[in-house]
């Protein structure tokens, strides 16, 4: 297998993240729900254009708050343009590596969403976002964890497994269908 190092993030073009097929076929809305409720924290780390981040916004709103992060400034802008259109006051955006996110206190978010997140960051990075999810979850919060699998991963079979023995696994997709992405929903070890 070919080394990742000194390779930097994977960055793709906006409209693959938010676009009209995506928007009939897997709505935000519906992926979000079972995960926040209103008044709660949730951060949207590798948020691209805010197609999670706007629906997670929604579903949290009036009295939550979302973070949405992404090292792309276009895409940060894209998110608070969106956020305009809709009335939506309770987002609030940073272009930041999600491996420093002293934006956010400790154990202050009810739910981090890291959908192709820790796939696409540069694999010197990762460790450190990983390190940044657990310091910002509450206890009793819970994580979406998703890598892609395949040429565009930097996130192996082997790499997966390490970074899910950082957390308590609830659940996950055990044995994916060729190039379907790998996921988990995680809490806080304890004890």
């Amino acid at each position: 297998m070919p080394s990742n190092k000194g390779k930097g993030d994977k960055r793709f073009p906006l409209y693959a993240h938010d676009n009209p097929l995506r928007r009939l076929f897997s709505p935000a809305g519906r992926f979000v729900e079972p995960f926040v409720a209103a008044g709660q924290v949730a951060a949207d780390l590798g948020c691209g254009p805010g197609f999670y981040a706007i629906a997670l916004a929604e579903r949290v709103a009036p009295e939550g708050k979302v973070y949405a992060v992404d090292s792309d400034e276009k895409a940060v802008r894209a998110v608070e343009r969106k956020a305009g259109e809709r009335g939506l006051r309770n987002i609030e955006t940073h272009a930041s590596s999600a491996g420093g996110l002293d934006f956010i206190k400790d154990g202050t978010v009810d739910f981090v969403l890291a959908h192709g997140l820790l796939c696409s960051m540069a694999p010197g990075q990762r460790d450190a976002a990983v390190g940044e999810i657990k310091r910002i979850l509450k206890p009793g919060g819970r994580a979406y964890l998703s890598v892609a699998r395949g040429p565009w991963s930097y996130v192996d079979g082997a790499a997966w497994e390490k970074i899910l023995t950082e957390f308590h696994v609830e659940r996950r997709n055990v044995r994916p269908a060729p190039l379907a992405d790998r996921w988990a929903v995680v809490s806080l070890q304890t004890g």
